[in-house]
């Protein structure tokens, strides 16, 4: 699944006042351990998000606790959601975005992290996770920052709201353990328009366990290419653990280097 517009402060420039949720495709979903290829063929004005993705382990109960959100994850990873609009100049209402697929093209999902690395409790992985920052770089010049407390809070926050927002949707499917849930960008979504983006993402740790976790276990870098190649059949990917991109230890990590490189040419087609 994919939660949208957690970030309150993009709000505005979307025409918005809630987040959405929508569904996550297992042909656009990549999962690796440190360079990866990511496919933006048939996406139409795509754009890239940084985010913070869980997989689940069990499934959430309805009206669940924080408490119970940290028992039902199995892991955490950073990500990078590819975003597209088949409105023009990504101008829309709410109810158009929800129509578009939840604005929802691809999926790159990072090294994952065991829950217990990064907080013992509910509490612990709420305070890392939302006190963590994230500064995006092209070419060496900042064009953007963020922190995990833009998404409704924090990531777990937001986890939280999907769930509660799940079990009010009639029909709606549960989270199902082997689930894959991103929880929405702590930037803006930019413009993947350049031959090649060098995004460099700074990550800052509040929790001091968790920054004593990272250190022992070091800084990772890692590199994922977005090209136009061919993608597969389309079938909803809800069920299964995979995604993956080269932010490694991202969520985490005090400096983590991510480069993308695509190709324009067949996209927006």
């Amino acid at each position: 699944f994919k939660i949208g517009f957690t970030n309150r402060g993009i709000w505005p420039r979307y025409n918005v006042a809630a987040p959405i949720w929508g569904t996550v495709w297992n042909t656009g979903l990549t999962h690796c351990e440190g360079r990866g290829l990511l496919s933006l063929r048939d996406t139409c004005q795509p754009r890239i998000e940084p985010e913070t993705v869980f997989g689940m382990r069990s499934t959430p109960t309805p009206g669940a606790s924080l408490d119970d959100l940290f028992d039902a994850i199995d892991w955490v990873a950073p990500g990078f959601e590819i975003v597209q609009s088949h409105l023009p100049e990504w101008k829309f209402a709410a109810a158009d975005a929800v129509a578009d697929g939840g604005l929802h093209a691809r999926l790159l999902v990072g090294r994952r992290i065991a829950r217990d690395d990064i907080g013992a409790n509910a509490a612990q992985l709420q305070a890392a996770l939302a006190g963590a920052s994230v500064v995006l770089r092209r070419d060496k010049k900042a064009v953007d920052r963020g922190v995990g407390a833009n998404v409704l809070d924090g990531p777990l926050l937001a986890l939280q709201h999907f769930v509660r927002e799940l079990h009010q949707c009639p029909g709606a499917p549960d989270v199902m353990p082997g689930d894959v849930v991103t929880t929405g960008t702590w930037t803006d979504a930019w413009p993947a328009e350049l031959t090649r983006l060098r995004l460099e993402a700074e990550m800052s740790v509040a929790d001091e366990a968790a920054r004593q976790a990272v250190e022992q276990r070091g800084v990772d870098r890692g590199a994922a290419q977005l090209t136009d190649g061919h993608g597969g059949e389309r079938r909803p990917a809800g069920r299964r653990t995979a995604g993956i991109i080269a932010g490694l230890l991202a969520v985490l990590a005090l400096f983590t280097w991510v480069w993308l490189g695509y190709w324009m040419k067949e996209l927006g087609r």
